[in-house]
């Protein structure tokens, strides 16, 4: 007998209700009135009576009842012991990272650190720059990608892992589109595009452009880039993105300018200094600083 199907029995018994059951199970109606009849099929018993309004246990459904409980508790409770026992034992790498994933290699580290180490399991979030400080400051995290633009923190430990330069991105027909750098406080009279309010990327441009002399007119705050450069070819205004994550988009519609003076991002992996790494995150930070160490 299918091990489901008893934790079925309980929750029908419980409620009493055909449709609140298969709500609470996340499986339909007439799954859960198969598998009930599957149950009666193999026991050759009837386990309700149905010919009352409220669906009752009948009396061979009550001397099943107590059994089924068991079994389905028992059931939870040993799944939840082998749960802890791969987190604790095998071990999980709790690890944060901004969304660029794919852009800075950082999906090929985590591969590569599953590859030689099997038999820990990845729990992975993807998540802003600020909400990741919080997450680790927490201890949600162990570790956390994050963008700054500095190369320390006083709470954490910061491990640099690449450098992003801010750019500016414009339409092709846009009059400072064939230059090779620009000063930032040339795009005073533009209408810029950022990324999210509750971003660091918006924090940082916004700090910048005061820094700059001016305070930013902002057309248009969004999650994606590829959103954002789909309006910078519209015309829409200029964006202020960092590099690298734009890079694969670049179409010939659009101009990407440096910043001058480089305006430079920093990615981090980053952990607090009052928290002993479990043994996953110890062989997470070796791998990354061996594969600094082969950077040219």
């Amino acid at each position: 007998m299918e091990l489901n199907y008893l934790q079925e029995f309980v929750v029908l018994a419980d409620v009493g209700n055909y449709l609140e059951a298969a709500e609470q199970l996340y499986i339909s109606q007439s799954a859960l009135s198969r598998h009930i009849k599957a149950m009666e099929n193999e026991l050759g018993i009837l386990l309700f009576d149905r010919n009352t309004r409220k669906i009752e246990l009948s009396k061979f459904g009550e001397i099943l009842y107590p059994y089924a409980l068991s079994i389905t508790q028992t059931r939870a409770q040993y799944q939840a012991a082998l749960f802890d026992y791969k987190k604790n034992i095998l071990g999980t790498l709790s690890i944060g990272s901004i969304p660029a994933m794919a852009q800075y290699k950082i999906i090929d580290l985590l591969f590569l650190f599953q590859q030689e180490n099997s038999n820990f399991s990845l729990n992975l979030i993807e998540n802003d720059s600020l909400n990741l400080i919080e997450m680790v400051r927490r201890n949600d995290l162990e570790l956390a990608f994050i963008r700054s633009n500095t190369k320390t923190h006083p709470d954490f430990v910061q491990i640099l892992y690449t450098e992003d330069p801010l750019v500016a991105v414009m339409p092709a027909f846009h009059k400072f589109a064939d230059r090779k750098t620009l000063r930032l406080s040339e795009l005073t009279d533009e209408t810029l595009l950022l990324l999210d309010c509750d971003t660091f990327m918006y924090q940082f441009c916004v700090n910048e452009c005061s820094k700059a002399g001016f305070e930013p007119k902002i057309g248009y705050t969004g999650k994606r880039s590829e959103n954002i450069l789909a309006m910078v070819e519209k015309g829409a205004g200029v964006a202020l993105l960092t590099q690298n994550p734009i890079l694969h988009l670049k179409s010939n519609d659009i101009s990407i300018v440096e910043i001058t003076p480089r305006l430079s991002t920093w990615i981090s992996l980053i952990y607090r200094k009052d928290k002993k790494l479990g043994a996953p995150a110890k062989l997470f930070v070796s791998l990354l600083e061996s594969q600094n160490a082969k950077k040219p």
